[in-house]
Order: C-alpha cells, then sequence, then structure tokens
C-alpha cells in the first residue's frame, strides 16, 4: 500500500468532526463534507478541504470529484430509532457517486446494533439480521463491505464530549434490563482506532469498538448519574442478560489498546467528558 496522504470524510459530525481534526494533526490533508453551505464553511474555518455534500438528491457530477482522495471514511449516521426511512437511499446516491473510484483504504462506521439480544458475548461473526434495524444495517454494511480495501467498522454506544452517560437516564423509574452487560466506547478510542485502520498495511474487514469491560446497566447508569449530582435511576429488576460485544479483535489483530477501557474508571477521568 502506497502511503495515505489525503482522507475524504463523508460527515463531519460528532464523531467525523474530531475524526478530522486529529488527522490534521497528525499531517494527512483531509477534506470534509457537511449538507449545508454553512456547515462546509465552519470545517473551511478549521482547516478543512470543506464541500457542500446533500445525499438527499442525487449527488451533481461537479461535486464528485471532491471525493477524490486516497482513503475514504463514510459516517452517515442511520437515524433508524427517529424513523428515518431513506437512509439506505442516501447510502446508495454515495455509492454512484463514487463510481469506479479505487481508494487505499475505505472506512464504512456501522454500528453493534446488527448483534442480536442473547446473553453472551458477540463477536464480528455473529452479525445478523434479527430485526428490520438490524437488516437495514447490514444491507447498508454490504453497500461498502464489498469494496476494495473496506473495513467495516461498528461503534458500540458513543459516549464523550457533550453525551455524558449520566444525563441518559438520570431520575428514570423502572427501567428495565439491570443486570444486562454495558456496551459503550469513547469518543477519543473511535477517533484512534479509525486511525489506526487508516495507517495499516493490512487491517481485517471489520472490527467492533467497544470498551473491553462491561459493567451492569444499573451499577453504570446509577455512578454516571451520581459522577453529575443527578438522581440516579431506579431499575425495575436486575435479572443478569443481555450481549455483551466483544472489541478485542482490532487489539489482537492490530496492536490496539483503549484508552477508556472500563467504563466506571471513565466516568471518574477529567477529560473523559
Amino acid at each position: 500500500m502506497n502511503k495515505i496522504n489525503t482522507v475524504a470524510i463523508v460527515g463531519c459530525g460528532w464523531f467525523g468532526l474530531p475524526l478530522a481534526r486529529h488527522l490534521m494533526q497528525k499531517g494527512f490533508s483531509v477534506k470534509g463534507c457537511k449538507r449545508s453551505p454553512e456547515g462546509a464553511a465552519e470545517l473551511t474555518r478549521e482547516g478543512i478541504d470543506a464541500f457542500v455534500l446533500d445525499l438527499e438528491q442525487p449527488v451533481p457530477e461537479a461535486t464528485q470529484a471532491l471525493l477524490d482522495a486516497d482513503a475514504l471514511v463514510i459516517n452517515i449516521p442511520p437515524g433508524l430509532r427517529r424513523g428515518d426511512s431513506g437512509y439506505l437511499q442516501r447510502l446508495a446516491h454515495l455509492v454512484c457517486a463514487l463510481g469506479d473510484r479505487w481508494y487505499q483504504r475505505l472506512v464504512f462506521i456501522s454500528t453493534t446494533g446488527v448483534y442480536p439480544e442473547l446473553a453472551q458475548p458477540m463477536t464480528e461473526k455473529d452479525a445478523e439480521a434479527h430485526s428490520d434495524t438490524a437488516r437495514t444495517l447490514l444491507t447498508a454494511e454490504a453497500m461498502f463491505g464489498q469494496q476494495p480495501n473496506a473495513t467495516l467498522m461498528r461503534f458500540a454506544g458513543l459516549v464523550g464530549p457533550g453525551r455524558h452517560p449520566g444525563r441518559f437516564f438520570a431520575g428514570r423509574q423502572g427501567v428495565a434490563a439491570g443486570g444486562a452487560p454495558v456496551n459503550l466506547v469513547h469518543l477519543d478510542d473511535c477517533v484512534a482506532a479509525v486511525t489506526l485502520v487508516l495507517e495499516s498495511a493490512n487491517p481485517d474487514s471489520c472490527y467492533n469498538i467497544c470498551a473491553p469491560l462491561h459493567p451492569t446497566k444499573a451499577e453504570f447508569y446509577r455512578a454516571a448519574a451520581e459522577a453529575l449530582q443527578l438522581p440516579p435511576p431506579q431499575f425495575a429488576e436486575d435479572v443478569a442478560g443481555g450481549k455483551a460485544i466483544d472489541g478485542e479483535h482490532i487489539c489482537a489483530n492490530l496492536g490496539f489498546h483503549y484508552r477508556y477501557p472500563d467504563p466506571l474508571a471513565m466516568l471518574q477521568s477529567p477529560d473523559a467528558f
């Protein structure tokens, strides 16, 4: 593989913008897109080679050339919990815009929602179409996973600046599944993991990105609320069960080290949030 110098990021939001900043600090040239001219102007002020890309419509030919780069990171949140039904169509517009472009590395950001709710560890091989949401996610993965030099990266629940987990369930009553394992990953670990894949000569085709330790939902979210001095949630029951995402493959395969391997310890870190 030749040295990657230019990275294009489709989707420079909560994750994509910190990734772009980190890559520029490491000497990469970064292209990034937003859906509006105002958003693109904000990226330009960050030093990013910014362009407008609205995937609600087919991408104009004049815009397609802006996708030229050594590597491509696709980070388009599916929004399926909000009832968004246009996710696959937006991705189809992007596939058409890519045409026959060949990237030294193509990274597609997915989620661990592809794994069923079974009380066992979930590795990269355990994805299945267990629900309509999972079926949509797997269809999206297939659209890009078949591209040359593609790596799928399935993020667990995202936490970090602006997403403190103490607010997720604070003060709520009767929260279910208190004994289920927590599957979370910090923004910094997501940025570092994607960067490592971009810099690696021969990464695997798929990685889970999830903190290796899994406190129970009740234990973690009570501690998280207390860390913000908010009322802790009350759980209906603490029965054990639920999936535990195995995020160790990238460690064994590429030598990755999680900065925040323990979600409980993360709550005490002054730099985490």
